[in-house]
Order: C-alpha cells, then sequence, then structure tokens
C-alpha cells in the first residue's frame, strides 16, 4: 500500500494529557532533559462545536524529556492543503513536495496490494445465511491481494470488501477495475452513518471490453449524489471512470462480488487495482514514489511511469537505463536478464502484394524484443522466402492493373476476378461481404492487442493475413488479448425480398476457424453496436478442429463484429506458449449496406416510364423467375427467410399446423383433431394461448447456492407471434441499446431463465438472469413421439394405466446455434388430458432430467390440464333405461367413466316415455298355473306308463291258471315265451327315460329276492333262470 490514511484523530483529553504530563514533569523531576523536536510531533485535537482546534505536542514516549511547546490555536477544521502540498505542523503552512515524492492534498489512494491495506474489511458469506453448512464454506470466499491489483471471489459465494472512511468536508472515491466475466455479479455502494444505502438497481458496475481496465476519462461517469446513481455519457473519449460524490461525515464504501454462474465453465474474477478517496483531510507528510516510478518536479501529486527497459527504486526523481544484456517491463523496479533467442522469439507474415501480383513470406521478432540474439547458442531470423504470386481478390472485388483489389460499384459483381460484370436485366446485385482470401485485411477490418496492465502490446498488430487464413499474432504475453474487428454500416434485405415482420432474421455472418492450441486457449466471437461496446455471443476452448459458425443478425443498425484470442488466463505476463493459434479462414456477411456483390438474383420488375425496375414483393410472395413476376405461396406454406426466388421458396406448414395470413411462418390455432378408424378426436386448446409460466424445483450449486429454471411458454394461436419473454434484469451493460436489439432478453415461443430468491444476502429483488431461446418456430403438432428428427421418448413422462388416450405433442425448434448444439435447441410440449387439473393446469420436466433436458439440446415438458381432452362426442357416454313404472319410463344418458372429455356435445337431458304395465299378483297366479300344469302333466305320464305294465304282467299270470294246486309255477312264468315280442320290454329296460328311472326303483321281485331277467338259450329260445 501507499496510502495517505487519515491521522489518527486525538480527543480532547489528549490536550488535558499534554498540558498536565508538562507541569508534573516540570515540578516533579527536574533531572530530566529538555524536549527536542525529535521527541515529539504535533496532532490537532478534535473540532469543537465552534470549528476550531487546537495544535498540541504529544511525545513519541512520555516521561523521556520535559519542556514540550505549549498548545496553540490550529487551523480551521475546513483548512486543507493542495494536492502536491503538505502541512507544516510546526508552522501550519502548507509545503510543497520535494521531488520523488507526492501528496493527494486531502486524499487517501491504495495502489500496492501486497497485503490487505490498514482499515480494509474483508469477509466472505454465504449467499444462504439460513444453511448453517454453506455459511461456514463461505468463510475463505475473500478478496485476494495479489500485488499490483486485490482479487475477488470467483465461487458462489458473496465476497465483501468494506472501507469506512471519516470525510472533514465533502468528497469523492474513484477507482479503478476489471471486470471480464458477467457469470460474477459486481456492485458497489455507499453507506453513510445512518446506514441508508444507495441500493438500487444501478449498483451494478458495467463490465469491461477488451481486457481493458475502467478507470479515469470516463465514457460514463457514474456519480453518487447523497444516496442516488446515475451515469453521464460523454462520447468524447472511450475510457470509463467510476467516480462517487461522498458527503461528510462517515462513509462506508462496499465493493461485493457474487457468482451466480450455474456452468462448468469458472467464471474470470473482478480486479481492483487502484482507490483513490478525497476530502479525508490533511496530510502533514508526502510519500515516496514506489519502485518503477518517478518525478522530478516540485509539488507532484503522482509519479510517472518508468519506460520500457529502464527502473527505478523508491522515491527516484528519474528512471535508470537497464544494461543491454537486460530487460524490463513499463513501470519495473528493477531489470531482468534478457535470454537466448529461439523459434519462439518470432512469427512469419506475408507481404503486401506488390506491383508484379507477388507476394512473400518475411520473419519478424515478437515486439518488444526481449531475448538475446547476440549471445552464442542464439537463433537467428530466416532468410525471407521467395516471391509467390498473390491470391485472387475476395468476391465482389476486382484488380485494378494489378496494384490491388477494388470494390465493384453498385449493379455490378464479380467472383475475384479481373472484371467486374454489370448485373443482367431481371436481376439485381445480392451485397454483402465475403471474404477467403487475405492478402491484406479488408479496409472494414482492424487488428489490436491488448495487454490488460498498459491497453496495449508494444504496438504490434494482433492478427496477421497468410493468404488463405488470418492468424492471430504471437504477442508479447500468452494473457494479451489479440482482437480482429469487422464493422458494418448497416443490413439491408435485397429490393425483392419481401418484409417479414414475423421472422425478425435480416441477416447473418458465418465464419470459419481453426484453434491449434496446447494450453487452454480462449476464442471469442461479440457482437455490438460499436467496437467499444460488444458483448460475448460464444467462446470456444483448447484445440478445435476446423469448423463454421453462424450468427443471426436481428438488426439493420450499424454492428461491430469483434474475435478475440487468449492463450491462458492469467494475471502473470509470460510467454510460453506462442506457438498457439486461431485462424479464420473465411467471413461471410449477407445483406450489408454498402457492401459488393458476388453473383446477382432475380428480381421482380415493375415497367415505368424510363424502363424496368426491381420492385418489392408483398408479404408472403415469391419472385417468378421464368416471367419476373410477384407471386403468392400457395395455401398452408409459408416463405423461407430470405429465399424468396423460385416456388421451392415455399415450405409446406408441418402436420397440425397452417400459414398465418401473411404466409411468413406457420402456427396452430389452438385446435387439433385425428383419425382412427371411423372414429375422430377433435381438440380445442383456446385457453392455452396466453403466456404460461412455471418454474422447476429447486436446485443447489456445489456451495449451497439455491436456484430455480424458470420457463414461459406460447403455446398456439395470435397468428404464430411469439409472446414469452426471459430477460436479464442483473448485468449492467448500459452501452448495449435495448432498443437495438442487444438488451439480454429474449422472446420467443418458449425461453428459459435462471432466478435467484430474493432472500439471498445483498438482494433486493428476485434476479433474473441467462435468458435462453428454446424455440422459435414451430414444426408441428401431432401425436407421434418423433418428427423432423426430434425424438419424445415416451418413457419420459410414463402413462397412467387404462388411459387410452394418445398425448398431443408440439414440437418446436431453435434457429439459434451454439457450441453444444449446432443446429440449434429443440423443444416438445406434450399435452395430456387430466380432467382434474381445470384452468392452465400443471407443466413438469421428466424427473430423470431436471434440467428440463437429458442432452443440454433437447427440451421436453408435459402439460397436465382438462384443456388437453378432446371436445365430448356421442360415443363419449350411453344411455340407461329405467323400468316402467305406473306407465312411466325414463331413460337417462351418464357420462363413461372416467370422463376424458370436454365442451363438444353436451349430454342429452332425460327422457320420460309411457309404457303398459301388468298387476304383480296376476303374474303370479300365472306362473304357479304354469309349474302346476307342467307337473300334473309329468304324473299322469308317469301312472300311464306304470299303468301298461302291471296289465301286461297281470295276463301272464293268468294264461299259467291251469297249474296244479300248491305247486310252483313252471320256471317259464317269468319268462317271456316263444314267439313273444320282448323287443319292446328290452328297449324299455335298456334305455331308461325319466319314468323309466322311476320304475326301476319300484320293479318287483320274486319271492326269493332274485330279478327276473330274460336269457336267451343256444337254440335261441327264451330261458328264464333264477
Amino acid at each position: 500500500m501507499n496510502g495517505n490514511s487519515s491521522p489518527p484523530r486525538l480527543l480532547f483529553p489528549v490536550l488535558l494529557l499534554a498540558t498536565g504530563f508538562r507541569s508534573t514533569m516540570t515540578t516533579g523531576d527536574n533531572n530530566l532533559p529538555l524536549c527536542k523536536e525529535s521527541d515529539y510531533y504535533y496532532e490537532y485535537t478534535d473540532c469543537n462545536s465552534r470549528g476550531s482546534r487546537w495544535r498540541v505536542a504529544v511525545p513519541h514516549i512520555p516521561g523521556n524529556c520535559i519542556g514540550l511547546p505549549d498548545p496553540v490555536n490550529g487551523t480551521s477544521c475546513s483548512f486543507s492543503c493542495g494536492a502536491g502540498q503538505f502541512l507544516d505542523m510546526k508552522e501550519q503552512l502548507c509545503k510543497n513536495c520535494i521531488a520523488g515524492t507526492y501528496s493527494l492534498g486531502t486524499g487517501i489512494e491504495f495502489n500496492e496490494w501486497d497485503t490487505l491495506p490498514s482499515g480494509f474489511v474483508n469477509s466472505g458469506i454465504a449467499q444462504d445465511t439460513s444453511a448453517k453448512e454453506s455459511t461456514e464454506n463461505c468463510t475463505m470466499s475473500k478478496w485476494t491481494p495479489q500485488g499490483d491489483f486485490i482479487a475477488s471471489n470467483n465461487d458462489e459465494c458473496t465476497a465483501v470488501l468494506m472501507y469506512a472512511v471519516n470525510l472533514k468536508q465533502s468528497g469523492k472515491v474513484s477507482f479503478e477495475y476489471l471486470y471480464p466475466d458477467t457469470g460474477i455479479y459486481f456492485e458497489f455502494f455507499v453507506q453513510n452513518d445512518q446506514c441508508q444505502s444507495t441500493d438500487n438497481e444501478n449498483k451494478w458496475m458495467r463490465r469491461t471490453e477488451s481486457n481493458q481496465w475502467n478507470h479515469h476519462a470516463a465514457n460514463h461517469n457514474f456519480v453518487i449524489t447523497g444516496n442516488v446513481l446515475f451515469k453521464e455519457r460523454n462520447c468524447t473519449n472511450t475510457e470509463i471512470r467510476m467516480q462517487v460524490n461522498l458527503n461528510r461525515g462517515n462513509n462506508v464504501l462496499y465493493w461485493r462480488t457474487t457468482r451466480l454462474s450455474l456452468d462448468t465453465k469458472v467464471p474470470k474474477p473482478v480486479l481492483i487495482r487502484y482507490i483513490l478517496i478525497t476530502g479525508v483531510a490533511y496530510t502533514s507528510e508526502c510519500f515516496p514514489c514506489k519502485p518503477g516510478t518517478f518525478n522530478r518536479k516540485l509539488g507532484s501529486s503522482h509519479c510517472d511511469i518508468c519506460p520500457r527497459n529502464t527502473y527505478s527504486p523508491r522515491g527516484a526523481t528519474s528512471c535508470l537505463s537497464c544494461h543491454v544484456d537486460q530487460y524490463s517491463e513499463p513501470g519495473s523496479g528493477k531489470c531482468n536478464q534478457r535470454p537466448l533467442c529461439s523459434d519462439k522469439d518470432y512469427f512469419s507474415t506475408h507481404t503486401p502484394c506488390d506491383s508484379e501480383g507477388k507476394t512473400q513470406m518475411t520473419y519478424k521478432w515478437i515486439e518488444p524484443k526481449r531475448c538475446s540474439e547476440d549471445m552464442k547458442g542464439a537463433v537467428k531470423l530466416p532468410v525471407t522466402g521467395i516471391k509467390k504470386p498473390c491470391k485472387p481478390c475476395n468476391p465482389g472485388f476486382s484488380q485494378l492493373n494489378g496494384t490491388g483489389c477494388y470494390p465493384c460499384p453498385f449493379g455490378f459483381y464479380s467472383d475475384g476476378s479481373d472484371v467486374c460484370t454489370k448485373c443482367a436485366v431481371g436481376t439485381e446485385p445480392v451485397l454483402g461481404f465475403e471474404y477467403k482470401w487475405w492478402n491484406t485485411l479488408p479496409k472494414n477490418m482492424n487488428s489490436s492487442c491488448f495487454s490488460g496492465m498498459d491497453r496495449d502490446c508494444g504496438g504490434i498488430s494482433g492478427w496477421e493475413v497468410a493468404g488463405d487464413h488470418v492468424h492471430s499474432t504471437a504477442a508479447v504475453a500468452d494473457n494479451n488479448y489479440l482482437a480482429l474487428t469487422m464493422t458494418v454500416l448497416g443490413f439491408r434485405p435485397p429490393q425483392s425480398a419481401a418484409m417479414n415482420e414475423d421472422n425478425s432474421e435480416v441477416a447473418r455472418i458465418t465464419f470459419v476457424f481453426e484453434m491449434l492450441c496446447s494450453a487452454d486457449c480462449e476464442f471469442s466471437f461479440r457482437v455490438g453496436p460499436t467496437t467499444e461496446n460488444t458483448r460475448t455471443v460464444e467462446i470456444w476452448t483448447g484445440l478445435k478442429d476446423k469448423q463454421s459458425y453462424t450468427y443471426i443478425i436481428r438488426r439493420s443498425t450499424p454492428l461491430a463484429f469483434v474475435w478475440t484470442f487468449q492463450r491462458i488466463d492469467s494475471f502473470e505476463e509470460s510467454q510460453i506458449y506462442p506457438s498457439d493459434v486461431a485462424k479464420i479462414y473465411s467471413i461471410n456477411v449477407t445483406n450489408v449496406i454498402g457492401g459488393v456483390a458476388s453473383y446477382c438474383g432475380p428480381c421482380a420488375l415493375e415497367s415505368t416510364s424510363s424502363g424496368s425496375s426491381c420492385v418489392t414483393c408483398n408479404p408472403g410472395q415469391y419472385v417468378n423467375k421464368e416471367v419476373s413476376k410477384c407471386e403468392a405461396c400457395p395455401p398452408n406454406t409459408h416463405l423461407k427467410a430470405h429465399h424468396y426466388v423460385g416456388k421451392e421458396s415455399c415450405i409446406p406448414c408441418g402436420p397440425g399446423t397452417q400459414s398465418n395470413l401473411n404466409h411468413t411462418l406457420c402456427y396452430n390455432d389452438c385446435r387439433f383433431m385425428y383419425q382412427v378408424g371411423h372414429k375422430s378426436w377433435e381438440y380445442d386448446f383456446k385457453l392455452l394461448s396466453q403466456i404460461t409460466s412455471f418454474t422447476s424445483e429447486p436446485r443447489f450449486t456445489p456451495k449451497g447456492v439455491r436456484f430455480f429454471h424458470h420457463f414461459n411458454i406460447s403455446l398456439c394461436g395470435n397468428q404464430g407471434r411469439k409472446l414469452a419473454s426471459c430477460v436479464d434484469n442483473v448485468t449492467l451493460d448500459d452501452a448495449i441499446d435495448e432498443d437495438q436489439g442487444f438488451a439480454k432478453s429474449i422472446t420467443s415461443y418458449i425461453c428459459q431463465s435462471t432466478l435467484v430468491p430474493s432472500d439471498l444476502v445483498g438482494f433486493r429483488t428476485v434476479l433474473s438472469s441467462h435468458p435462453i431461446n428454446l424455440a422459435d418456430h414451430l414444426i408441428g403438432v401431432t401425436i407421434q413421439t418423433k418428427l423432423d428428427n426430434i425424438t419424445a421418448a415416451a418413457d419420459l413422462f410414463p402413462k397412467e394405466r387404462n388411459r387410452a388416450l394418445p398425448d398431443i405433442i408440439f414440437f418446436f425448434r431453435s434457429t439459434e446455434s451454439t457450441q453444444t448444439c449446432k443446429n440449434g435447441r429443440a423443444s416438445t410440449v406434450r399435452l395430456r388430458c387430466n380432467p382434474t387439473n381445470v384452468g392452465s393446469g400443471t407443466i413438469s420436466v421428466p424427473k430423470k432430467c431436471q434440467e428440463g433436458t437429458c442432452d443440454g439440446c433437447t427440451f421436453h415438458f408435459l402439460w397436465k390440464t382438462a384443456e388437453a381432452c378432446p371436445l365430448c362426442s356421442k360415443s363419449d357416454y350411453h344411455e340407461i333405461v329405467g323400468a316402467c313404472l305406473n306407465g312411466i319410463q325414463k331413460i337417462t344418458y351418464v357420462w363413461w367413466e372416467p370422463k376424458l372429455c370436454k365442451g363438444g356435445v353436451a349430454l342429452p337431458e332425460q327422457k320420460v316415455t309411457t309404457c303398459k304395465t301388468i298387476d304383480f299378483f296376476l303374474k303370479i297366479g300365472i306362473i304357479s298355473g304354469i309349474i302346476t300344469a307342467i307337473l300334473l302333466i309329468a304324473t299322469t305320464c308317469y301312472f300311464y306308463k306304470k299303468n301298461r305294465k302291471l296289465e301286461y304282467k297281470y295276463s301272464k299270470l293268468m294264461m299259467n291258471a291251469n297249474a296244479k294246486d300248491g305247486e310252483l309255477p313252471a320256471v317259464d312264468s317269468c319268462a317271456i315265451m316263444e314267439g313273444e315280442d320282448m323287443e319292446d320290454d328290452l328297449i324299455f329296460m335298456n334305455k331308461k327315460s325319466l319314468f323309466g328311472k322311476i320304475k326301476s326303483i319300484a320293479v318287483k321281485r320274486t319271492p326269493d329276492g332274485f330279478d327276473c331277467v330274460p336269457l336267451k338259450s343256444s337254440s335261441g329260445s327264451a330261458v328264464m333262470e333264477m
């Protein structure tokens, strides 16, 4: 630290102590020596109510001497010296600082961070203080001194750097900071002695650009007056001053950082290297210049930095040159030994095309040159290569007398050859920029290098052309930012292209690149309204094969595109990986105002008095190139964005969708129907046409920070307008104008944002960040689980048993590609009939994919609601016919259970009809009579058969009546005589009917207990045997 800290305040008892001590010593001990000026120092007492104070002498060691000077009236409390001066307490006059020293007058500064300066309080706290474990895990997450600066934390804890100061008069505070990554939220605010804070939405710091420090001489001047923070725009320069007005009295300054980035990449910390506070009080001494700085004038308020290859000790009045075999960086306090030059210390470059149309490869030392080529073993620069023919001009340019490439005038086109060709009648130039040959950097492109600390890299270029590509240079250090910038004046589609209000795409930029890295290098693509105000669109790290990336441009205003490359993310300036390189092979930007044409496309002609000219087609019309006329797209097709030539430009709508009135997109009108056999189901989702939101289950970071994923869905209707919107309400990026389409907000059919609850430490409202576009194009609506290579797996949302109705699935795509999702994201919304969920119902994500996606690119949602049930039809109810009571019969209609329909056909009213009835007892009598008659008939038949058999046997007995008295009947008395018909008896005995079975029970036996059975002899005579 090199700070002018406020002198310790001395209360009024110090005056009493000094005078009392002096009188005591004078009367009590006359043997002590008289005090010399070196034995004491002067100090002011506190100001009284009249604004006056006393100057008193305070001994360094009490009791060592006698005879201290008497107290005298001091300067007024509002008195102070100017910058470059100090207050001589003996004479109470301001005097100039000597050479090699400086003062800030009433200021105090902090610019050395080897340790935490005195007066600062450094703490780490958990965002959710209710979790004891999280609070304990954050105790070490603090700001860390790093020598030239102090660095914040980069985890999910909140790091607070605090400094309390008492001002004798109104003052200011300003500081320099580096804030490269919005994954960390950085805020600064002031509290007064009533703990009133400037806690408002504008306390968030603006992100810095290209590793540049935001400091004095501002583009935006943030000023706090009382408790109000506001900002001013200054268009005359490009740097930023952070300046805050402070009131007299106690002021507590807070620098607070919190990581709310939920991805795996660790964000870069916030750095603060210089803090200046004015209005503190007087300063009674000047401070020496720190090593690496100097001043040679009296009354200096600052010290100058020593240039490169020089150094200075503390308190220097000039800089000393390093020895020829040594080097130093600007602001160094010592020199370093030069190493031997190696092949890592130079780079190759191509010379511009000469008058002969040739170029050659040359080699240059990396500047500033740190190595020595004169020492033994050092490498020399290679010999310049032979001349080779230059690459051709880029499309839309032509060579003029071999002196270079020049753009073709409007109405002409070129493929890069020598001649520009005029567009034919019925065609128009398609303007843009297509850079694929790199003899020189195009006029609308430039390269630069930023080291972070010095804001330049010794004047070297960040990128070099190499014929078929442009590549990053070796630079001074591996942590340098190498920037390649391209600016365009604006964008406009070709004349014949119809305006498409439903598709926000105006143009697109596509580039092909490659990364050859052995370390964890980083290549980023940034977009913004100016080169100073851009935001990061995509970042690639590590080794990357040759690939392309496309960014969709949605505004016609001027834009700046910036490609940056950094070999390592480190605070130390070293050169270990100079061979790591990023290459860009081609850049293609479409529909550029002021661009050039590589070809001419067909247009629609209109006859005028001066001839034919190209005209703009109406929305939903394409150019018929056969007749050069505008024609409307067929029904249920939409015109593909920026493809307006030929009928093939009209794309058929997907299943379950239809084109809007302008044929600019396909949408679902909140109705759907499908058919199986002869049965069909109709659906009406009109109550789901408005924006519906839901929040996922809470998630936690490793440090225990609680967050949620919030989704907004605009499902159908509204002529396909996108209504769902997600925003970032935290990051202060005021230079990116929302009206120009660069504010961090998303409007689409489905979007996602991350919410951090308002009960976290230090935040007043819910924080919404990281908005993501999940769906800006409806593919189709169907009951199938796969459409256009998007799969909505059924096992993500298992069905309940006995659920016969299929789910209705909406398939969406997002046209914005990312590094992970090269073909863009996709989303499916599965509508499931659930009569118990009335109204908008409930939305959920798969249980096994709590983020809503299992692969990071395709999101799945289940929407249970009664509105997803089909419209009721006649097959959804049945009738129940009641009994005929008193001549009245009722027919009632009821729904089949469970009822899985809504609206549609209404349930019919109950029907009442007349009917005829019979008396109950009459019915009983008739039934009883029928039963009795059946029994009587059966009994009669039985006894009729019985009587016939008895008669037969009786007649046989009478035939044997001539037998003698007292003798037994002949053995054949029970037998059948010869000639008798026994077939009936045999049949009777063998085929027993019901009556036969009854008869067999009562058959009569012989006196001795044996049954009589008919037998036949061998001669065929019937014989009866006992």
